[in-house]
């Protein structure tokens, strides 16, 4: 794996023109993009595509939720972008129609979104959900190993149980990593990013931390130097 290809930029923009900008700002730092539902409707796919022709490694976080035969066929149109990962949820029925969708495509993998890092064990109860966090992840990776999916998308927190149980038979992707000092903002289960790579995360998720920096590319630069010691550690 190239190293660079660990840090996934989130493109959580307002329009594609502002992530465009960002992603020029970025500049060779930046080797994988993530566009998600706020790009999607309003020429995200488009960019998907063109991001993909310039050689750009791209993360399709949509979290496709619906029965088995309308999510095969909504994947099936997904790989036509080229894209490189897309998000379901973790349902045995939905990963069941997204890995078919998906068909030979060796290039597109199929992620399962365990439990969304902006969800603790209270928010967990709140929904009627009783089981302890850690265990609703790996319960959800063990669909998505049983589906033939190819990695999952969870905390670092969890990382470490998951490659114990899997090892390198799913792709962790970590979201919710922010450097050391950085605010939270909206996520409960947020690490570094040095934890998570000696976690087990085989791709880290980052947005406001690089986007949002007064010079992205040198923030970008940075994150890829701590995953860098990390992985050499």
């Amino acid at each position: 794996m190239n190293l660079k290809d660990r840090l996934i930029m989130a493109l959580d923009l307002p329009t594609t023109e502002d992530a465009q900008r960002a992603v020029d700002a970025i500049g060779d730092e930046g080797t994988f993009y993530k566009i998600g539902y706020q790009l999607m409707p309003i020429g995200g796919l488009d960019l998907a595509a063109r991001l993909s022709d310039r050689g750009k490694k791209v993360f399709l976080d949509f979290k496709f939720h619906d029965i088995g035969a309308t999510v095969e066929r909504g994947v099936a149109s997904v790989a036509k972008l080229g894209g490189d990962f897309l998000t379901v949820h973790a349902e045995p029925d939905v990963l069941k129609g997204a890995v078919e969708g998906r068909g030979d495509d060796a290039r597109l993998k199929i992620l399962a979104v365990t439990v969304l890092t902006s969800l603790d064990q209270e928010s967990l109860a709140k929904m009627g959900i009783d089981m302890a966090l850690p265990d609703l992840v790996l319960k959800r990776a063990e669909f998505a190993a049983e589906a033939g999916a190819d990695g999952v998308v969870a905390s670092a927190k969890e990382a470490a149980a998951i490659k114990a149980r899997f090892g390198d038979a799913l792709k962790i992707v970590t979201p919710g990593v922010r450097p050391a000092g950085a605010d939270a903002n909206d996520q409960k289960r947020v690490v570094t990013p040095a934890d998570a790579i000696a976690a087990g995360a085989d791709h880290l998720v980052v947005g406001r931390p690089i986007i949002a920096a007064k010079n992205p590319q040198i923030a970008a630069r940075d994150i890829q130097q701590e995953i860098a010691a990390a992985v050499a550690n």
